[in-house]
């Protein structure tokens, strides 16, 4: 089942993918499930943006390494243009896929030039030679906003806003169709934040990218999605375009995330999300809905029964106050 239908084909589509994993806990402990990633469902139509939201340890860069081929899915389907990505090559897989990591402190190899870092996806691929690789390093760092005089330092000799430029030129040289952009700024100052969000959508513009933007930060999600899906304990909880989501969030998770957005208000001070008990363990996950004990409007019906995806004008929500055939509908809410 996709969570959306466009007039656009997918470029990218997951169908009820689940990735468990056996964890042990203790020395002598039993090996027991760990499910990152619990049937979830999403399409991405070709040079949109999808914001993939929720709290450290929900599931998203489990996700992000299932979509670049990193970890292969317990369950389900991971299609790109209609081919199952296990069926494909990694050499061309990588040619349509690239990731930006979070940190660029770390994904940069500090003991090579900037030249060998942007030109190493060309030299694995074959693509060209040596006076060719400085021509297209040359022209990738210009559209990042980098001079060519950088191509023979390091990265210890850049700021983390040239890092990450590093980082995407490299990305983006061999021109792929979807970038995995797994919180790209978040290591990054504020005032360098939104540089790099203005550049992801610059470029996304200019080179039709489709983009899977992975985020806890519902306000940098906002500046550059088009949709955006809510990720709790592996499941998506709610999806819908942008304007839909911020303006009339339906599932009390998404709700909670919202109000936890700093604003720049005075006398507001640091806001209270209201979820209650810290986040739970997904080894041992709650009954029924799993948003259930932080949730202020659960009932024993959460408990004992988990909501099943329901259609809104915008897109889903799994929430049992939207769903017609629950006990726990609510007309006003819907």
């Amino acid at each position: 089942m996709t969570r959306q239908s466009t007039q656009s084909s997918p470029v990218l589509e997951l169908r009820n993918v689940t990735k468990t994993y056996k964890v042990k806990q203790g020395l002598f402990g039993k090996a027991r499930p760990l499910t990152a990633v619990n049937d979830v469902s999403l399409s991405l139509p070709r040079g949109e943006v999808l914001g993939l939201v929720g709290e450290s340890g929900c599931g998203k860069s489990t996700l992000a390494k299932i979509l670049l081929g990193l970890e292969a899915p317990t369950h389900g389907q991971v299609l790109v243009d209609g081919e199952e990505i296990g069926a494909q090559d990694r050499l061309s897989l990588a040619r349509r896929i690239q990731p930006i990591f979070q940190d660029p402190y770390s994904s940069l190899n500090p003991r090579k030039s900037i030249f060998d870092i942007v030109s190493l996806p060309l030299r694995v691929h074959g693509v060209g030679g040596p006076q060719d690789w400085e021509k297209q390093v040359r022209e990738i760092l210009d559209i990042v906003g980098l001079p060519a005089r950088v191509m023979n330092t390091y990265p210890s000799q850049m700021s983390g806003g040239q890092r990450q430029r590093v980082a995407i030129a490299r990305a983006l040289i061999m021109k792929p169709e979807i970038v995995i952009c797994d919180e790209p700024t978040s290591a990054l100052d504020v005032s360098v934040q939104s540089q790099i969000l203005n550049l992801l959508g610059d470029l996304r513009r200019e080179f039709g990218l489709t983009y899977l933007f992975i985020s806890h930060d519902l306000a940098v999600v906002e500046h550059l999605a088009t949709r955006v899906a809510v990720m709790y304990l592996g499941r998506i909880v709610e999806e819908a375009d942008v304007a839909g989501l911020f303006d009339h969030a339906r599932h009390p998770y998404t709700q909670a995330l919202l109000k936890s957005v700093l604003t720049p208000e005075p006398g507001l001070g640091v806001p209270d999300t209201q979820l209650g008990m810290a986040y739970p363990n997904p080894i041992d996950p709650p009954s029924g809905c799993q948003f259930h004990p932080r949730c202020p409007l659960a009932t024993a019906h959460c408990k004992a029964k988990a909501p099943r995806p329901v259609p809104t004008p915008q897109g889903l929500v799994e929430c049992h106050l939207y769903d017609t055939e629950s006990p726990m509908f609510d007309n006003k809410a819907a």
